[in-house]
């Protein structure tokens, strides 16, 4: 009996912790108090995390239902293993009831979560903070969140980020040999293999250089209407303008291009067509493209290439070839 009274005692301080974890804390505080608990005892968190999983059981029913559960976990019960889990459910359903609706274990318990889209497929997504990201086709971005840091990672393709701004947690996002630390800002980020476009719509962000060897004071701050470019063959990042609407047009459909290499074109396009397209002649990678290509019309815009470039297409039934013109029997 004193072992389940104990471990009634543990889950009900763990049940508290939940709550007082949302409320309000200006002084972050009631952080730095919650994580010195949970270093005391292994157990203390092991409670922590069976709290915050009955939580999001709760939260995710109806109010009738979670009632419903309440009173049936009320009733006296004989003494029996199962009693514990079943006083922690009442406790957390009463919680969520008395108005401390679960938002979500993701400040601190298994914080990585993987975001991803299908080939031609947008998705839309919101964080823990309540961030907003939008996520391209054929894209993977991972997210950590810590007590004083927030991490992204693009693996591949593009993401827009309108970040909730925290002074106390960076926002930070990875892509290859870059990172782009927020300071209060919306932005673009597109990662084609290591070549990575950052541009700005709203506010500004630091983007820094993370090569092996770089020099540590090689970042830009780039704002509103400015984008960086990283290139890895490049010695230094570089910074131009571009319009708000043509660093999101993706995300009605339109895929826009800026003086750029025709291989980071048709990566950029493969996500966005199940019928890929492929370049059989290296010397084709350097030639550059400026303009709009349709989501919708990829297939019309690469057979009329030969008209703008010395290329020849050839279709096959599942992929699309690009080759030299000089090729040409």
């Amino acid at each position: 009996m004193a072992s389940q009274q104990q471990q009634d005692t543990l889950l009900r301080a763990a049940a508290d912790w939940w709550v007082r974890l949302r409320e309000p804390d200006d002084s972050g505080d009631t952080i730095e108090q919650w994580l010195a608990w949970t270093t005391e005892d292994e157990r203390h968190l092991k409670a922590f995390e069976h709290v915050s999983a009955l939580a999001e059981r709760f939260g995710q029913l109806d109010r009738v239902s979670r009632q419903a559960l309440v009173n049936t976990f009320s009733r006296p019960a004989p003494p029996s293993p199962r009693w514990l889990p079943l006083a922690a459910a009442a406790s957390i359903a009463a919680l969520v009831l008395s108005g401390a609706l679960y938002v979500g274990w993701t400040r601190f318990g298994n914080p990585t979560q993987v975001l991803q889209s299908a080939v031609a497929q947008n998705r839309n997504f919101t964080l823990p903070d309540g961030t907003k990201v939008a996520l391209g086709a054929a894209s993977t971005l991972t997210v950590q969140y810590s007590r004083d840091r927030r991490s992204v990672e693009l693996d591949g393709g593009e993401a827009f980020f309108d970040v909730v701004h925290d002074p106390h947690r960076p926002f930070v996002v990875k892509a290859g040999e870059v990172s782009v630390h927020d300071i209060g800002t919306a932005f673009d980020v597109r990662r084609t293999g290591e070549r990575v476009m950052v541009a700005v719509t709203q506010g500004r962000v630091a983007i820094a250089d993370l090569r092996a060897g770089a020099n540590h004071n090689n970042v830009l701050e780039a704002t509103a209407g400015q984008r960086v470019s990283f290139d890895p063959d490049a010695m230094a990042m570089a910074i131009d303008t571009i319009a708000a609407a043509q660093a999101t047009a993706w995300r009605s459909d339109r895929l826009e291009f800026i003086d750029e290499p025709l291989s980071v074109v048709i990566a950029n396009l493969n996500r966005y067509t199940n019928k890929p397209v492929h370049i059989l002649d290296a010397d084709l990678n350097a030639l550059t493209y400026t303009g709009t290509v349709r989501a919708d019309a990829i297939d019309s815009w690469v057979g009329a290439l030969p008209e703008v470039f010395p290329l020849q297409v050839s279709k096959e039934a599942d992929r699309v070839t690009l080759s030299d013109a000089k090729h040409r029997q």
